[in-house]
């Protein structure tokens, strides 16, 4: 660590929406055509990992995404972040209590931003929404700064990327679109904690793991200008949908939940589709990935099981954990390479770092039997497009695991 300086690392979660956010009022300032909600992944399986080192020694400010180079200068959004925390930027402490650091000496100052993504980045698994809330955390602990407001900071992670304001909070999270052109009342507010729903689990199916072909800021462009659905979406849909999806979280009401997140993940690829020209996502690994989950909750009776999709093939599976051991098997039976082509790292196929199932690659047969299998008949068919399984829960927001500064010697606080 370079002397005079001062070093923090910040670990922040995906976000997954269960109402959609897709189209912008304001390009510059992010702001939404419509309100969104969504449940943030525990950051043991999938998470943004920032160090930010600020020091006297540096030459100018310095970023690496994933060990390549970002020019700050070129990308106004993150720059957009930055300035605006650096403007917020207060008096350093060491652990003594001691100023290290006085607030009108930041100036002096140059940052170097080190981020990693531990999951495939601009693949529709909101790897910009736990970037920008990570650099933003990240940012906010390196000056000190302190918000005004709850959710002050949301908005400026906004800035960064829409949707990274949700990944400011853990559990499940509402993104208010606000109405005043300044943007002042577009914030992220949690609507419950993790703890909430503790056995809400998620399967995350991974059908592409490179960047999509429309990225999401000209996906949404393109269907704010052309689709003539996604005005009656906004004025018929959401609203309403919003203040059903908040009461079903809030009395843990898994069948009304899961209706209404399928439901509004299948009309936001409409409205990509009703985009000129049109705009594809899924594929057909992902389609098939939706005939297993309406075949399962066939099975089963009810709706016990709800897929999303992000602007992206991906599929993220929220299941109540009493019927995730079922569903992940049948997952593996259809879709899994272990299965189909023998694999020789089936563990690392499926990713469940938190051991929340006891089911294994090795024996998932456990979980399938003739009869299900016969249930589901011609609907589902076998597919291995699916690189990766991984299995997660919900999670709390980012968290700051270090802050050091070497001021006369280093000194943890």
């Amino acid at each position: 660590m370079p002397p005079n300086s001062v070093r923090v690392t910040c670990t922040a979660p995906v976000n997954i929406a269960v109402v959609k956010y897709w189209g912008k009022r304001d390009e510059t300032l992010i702001l939404p055509t419509n309100s969104s909600l969504s449940g943030t992944i525990d950051k043991g399986s999938m998470q943004s990992k920032t160090t930010i080192t600020a020091s006297q020694s540096l030459a100018h400010d310095e970023m690496f995404l994933n060990d390549k180079p970002v020019k700050l200068e070129n990308d106004k959004r993150i720059y957009t972040v930055v300035k605006q925390l650096r403007a917020r930027a207060q008096d350093v402490k060491d652990s003594n209590g001691r100023v290290v650091l006085r607030k009108e000496e930041w100036g002096t100052f140059k940052l170097s931003i080190v981020s990693h993504n531990n999951f495939p980045t601009a693949a529709g698994l909101a790897s910009s929404a736990s970037g920008l809330a990570c650099l933003t955390s990240a940012l906010a602990a390196l000056f000190n700064a302190k918000e005004k407001f709850t959710g002050e900071f949301s908005m400026i992670a906004r800035q960064g990327s829409g949707s990274a304001c949700r990944s400011l909070f853990g559990g499940f999270v509402k993104w208010n679109m606000g109405t005043k052109a300044d943007g002042s009342d577009s914030m992220a507010v949690q609507v419950a904690p993790a703890s909430h729903w503790p056995d809400m689990r998620v399967l995350i199916l991974v059908c592409g793991a490179g960047p999509k072909k429309v990225p999401s800021t000209r996906g949404m462009a393109q269907t704010v200008a052309t689709s003539d659905l996604l005005n009656y979406r906004l004025s018929h849909v959401v609203p309403k949908r919003m203040q059903l999806m908040e009461q079903a979280i809030l009395d843990k009401d898994f069948p009304t939940f899961g209706d209404l997140t399928m439901k509004d993940s299948n009309q936001f690829h409409a409205v990509c589709l009703d985009t000129a020209p049109p705009i594809f996502y899924m594929n057909e690994s992902s389609k098939r990935i939706v005939n297993l989950v309406h075949a399962y909750n066939d099975m089963v009776g009810s709706i016990s099981a709800a897929y999303t999709f992000d602007a992206g093939p991906n599929a993220v599976i929220y299941v109540p954990e009493k019927h995730m051991n079922a569903l992940l098997g049948l997952a593996l039976h259809y879709f899994s390479p272990i299965h189909h082509k023998g694999h020789a790292n089936a563990q690392d196929f499926m990713l469940d770092k938190m051991n929340l199932t006891k089911l294994r690659p090795a024996s998932y047969e456990s979980a399938v039997n003739a009869a299900h299998v016969k249930q589901f008949g011609d609907r589902v068919t076998a597919d291995s497009g699916v690189h990766q399984i991984i299995v997660s829960k919900l999670g709390a927001g980012p968290e700051i695991t270090e802050k050091a500064t070497s001021f006369g010697g280093a000194s943890k606080m």
